[in-house]
């Protein structure tokens, strides 16, 4: 049986719960979010070696510094904006049609949150926390 005031066992269960979204979080950043940029910032680069991105670099090279940067907003911007709606589409899902179910420790991250698409932005969302490539504010 767990002790403590039930005052206790909620913090630590919000604890437990705050980490569950939060390993989702840095996995979301690190797997996905900065493995695109990082992709991006390759081609921006030149380092990739295969023919078909051999020719995107080409073309990409055609664009000036400035162009270039407005690219990557665009780029980084257009993520961000599908994360959030891929996001906010688990959310819904939960919340009326329990079709589709993210689980972490075997602890459904979209019941956890009370909006998993706002765990993006904030001051300490996962963008700022755990990825390595600033956001654009939503």
């Amino acid at each position: 049986m767990d002790t403590g005031t039930l005052y206790e066992r909620t913090e630590r269960t919000k604890k437990m719960n705050n980490e569950v979204l939060d390993i989702f979080g840095e996995f979301l950043m690190e797997e996905l979010r900065d493995k695109i940029i990082e992709r991006f910032e390759m081609i921006n680069a030149g380092l990739l070696k295969s023919p078909s991105t051999q020719r995107l670099i080409q073309d990409y090279n055609q664009f000036n510094k400035d162009q270039r940067e407005i690219i990557q907003r665009v780029l980084i911007n257009s993520i961000d904006s599908g994360i959030h709606d891929f996001l906010f589409k688990i959310q819904e899902e939960q919340d009326m049609n329990k079709r589709i179910k993210i689980k972490v420790n075997d602890i459904d991250i979209a019941v956890e949150s009370d909006g998993l698409h706002g765990e993006l932005f904030t001051e300490d969302g996962w963008i700022q926390k755990y990825s390595k490539y600033e956001g654009n504010t939503r």
